[in-house]
């Protein structure tokens, strides 16, 4: 009752405030009309000349000009802070070691498609570690309403809890709402459930996002980006998760049994801001946003998609040219992101390569430009070993820069959306960040889609270890 008192009063004090703001607008005003009646009555009585009237007029209007945007309307270039970030540790509970979902699988399935997933999964990338919700460790596994719900408030309750403790910020602070999650839409939605959980604001702006894949929670933030541009002095919550019970697949259809084997428990809470005042503790700020798709083809637009199998059960089913066209989308995403934040000299060495290939040598290979140049870290889609090292391969990435995502795939699994924050979570955790450094994550989503963020660190990032996600394991990584 006391939460919901504090909210109205939040409320009545800013609706006071927005009154106050309007009053105070009347009052500037009516006094520029003061000062222009003022100025062309002096100019009559002393003779001037009729063009000095036209240019006090034009002084007036333009100083009310300037005073009223710098006053009134926020700045469409205004920056986004990355103030901080939590991610989801599930309970020890929820363990799946790979026996134990072999086992499963040898229990729930004919040996043939048991003996698909146990392939998937051993050359996934992924460890003894990693974790499902509780609905799954059922023989059968319960993937009714109420243990999806059950997930639900375990996979973002904790998580939003411990974002808003580190910073100190209550939920009545909260004045936007971002949740992902591309497979599990209740009603009321996922942005109520955590609305009237934390007895959030009347007047916050709560969007919930589903069916947008890996790529969801970095789309999130560029979606939070363009909402603060027309609203001034705001926090917004980013919330990004994959409810995995609604999404278990108890079929025979083996493109549909991939997605069984390859994703994991997780969920990560962000909050950015454009307060000033963010930059004394925010961590990193927004230096560019991109996203792009080829959800217009046709072959990208059913490589992954939710549908029946022939028997009437729902699953994803993952096509063959899935990688092809990831591999596109990517390809495409990445040339446009390069001509945005690449050196003159790698976008000239790129295209120079690419005029001697079509008008001189065909056999000339098509030059990889170098990222590092100006990216030192890299946060990647974690869909799988072979993926990860795909994509490295086509940025011309070491191991190091690697790590993050071959490491966060071993010990929390493929989580979708939420991956990149574990990866992020995994360089603060080494205190690999500098001030200054510039960090990369790239998402790719069905659709398909593909969505990138650039970031840089405003401050150092050390200490992170003991409160992070990796507190109790980070010694051990990387894993050989």
């Amino acid at each position: 009752m006391c939460s919901h008192r504090k909210a109205a009063n939040t409320a009545t004090s800013k609706l006071l405030l927005e009154k106050m703001v309007a009053l105070f607008s009347d009052v500037v005003k009516s006094s520029f009309t003061v000062l222009f009646l003022s100025s062309q009555s002096v100019l009559i009585m002393h003779r001037v000349e009729l063009q000095y009237h036209f240019l006090a007029a034009l002084c007036c209007l333009i100083f009310a000009a300037a005073v009223v945007r710098s006053c009134f309307i926020p700045s469409s270039s205004s920056q986004l802070y990355l103030v901080d970030f939590a991610c989801l540790k599930p309970p020890d509970s929820c363990k799946v070691p790979l026996s134990k979902f072999i086992k499963h699988a040898q229990n729930l399935w004919e040996k043939e498609s048991a003996d698909f997933m146990t392939g998937k999964l051993t050359h996934s990338g992924q460890g003894e570690e990693t974790y499902l919700p509780p609905g799954l460790h059922f023989i059968p596994p319960k993937a009714d309403h109420k243990e999806t719900m059950e997930e639900v408030h375990m996979a973002l309750f904790p998580v939003l809890a411990e974002l808003l403790s580190n910073t100190k910020t209550a939920a009545q602070d909260i004045d936007v709402l971002i949740v992902n999650c591309s497979g599990f839409c209740p009603s009321p939605s996922l942005s109520s459930i955590l609305v009237n959980r934390f007895s959030m604001r009347e007047d916050v702006k709560s969007y919930t996002i589903s069916g947008m894949g890996c790529s969801a929670s970095i789309l999130a933030i560029d979606m939070a980006h363009d909402i603060l541009k027309t609203h001034g002095n705001s926090n917004a919550v980013i919330l990004s998760t994959e409810i995995l019970t609604t999404g278990w697949y108890p079929g025979k259809e083996k493109p549909k049994l991939v997605l069984n084997c390859l994703f994991r428990m997780g969920a990560a809470a962000i909050l950015v801001s454009n307060k000033k005042q963010a930059k004394e503790t925010a961590k990193y700020k927004l230096i560019h946003s991109l996203r792009t798709q080829r959800a217009f083809d046709d072959t990208g637009y059913l490589s992954a998609i939710r549908e029946e199998d022939s028997h009437g059960i729902t699953g994803v089913t993952l096509r063959k040219d899935l990688l092809q066209v990831a591999g596109e989308t990517l390809r495409t995403h990445i040339t446009i992101l390069g001509s945005k934040i690449l050196p003159h000299t790698e976008i000239f060495l790129y295209v120079a390569s690419i005029v001697k290939k079509l008008y001189w040598d065909k056999s000339t290979e098509t030059y990889v430009p170098n990222f590092k140049k100006v990216m030192k870290h890299f946060c990647l889609p974690a869909s799988g070993k072979a993926v990860i090292r795909e994509i490295g391969k086509g940025l011309r990435l070491g191991e190091k820069e690697l790590e993050p995502a071959l490491m966060t795939l071993h010990r929390f699994g493929n989580q979708s959306s939420s991956s990149s924050w574990y990866q992020l979570a995994y360089m603060e955790a080494k205190q690999w960040i500098l001030k200054g450094d510039r960090v990369l994550q790239l998402g790719m989503g069905t659709g398909p889609k593909s969505t990138s963020l650039v970031w840089e660190s405003i401050r150092p990032i050390h200490d992170e270890a003991r409160k992070s996600v990796w507190a109790d394991c980070i010694d051990r990584y990387p894993h050989k």
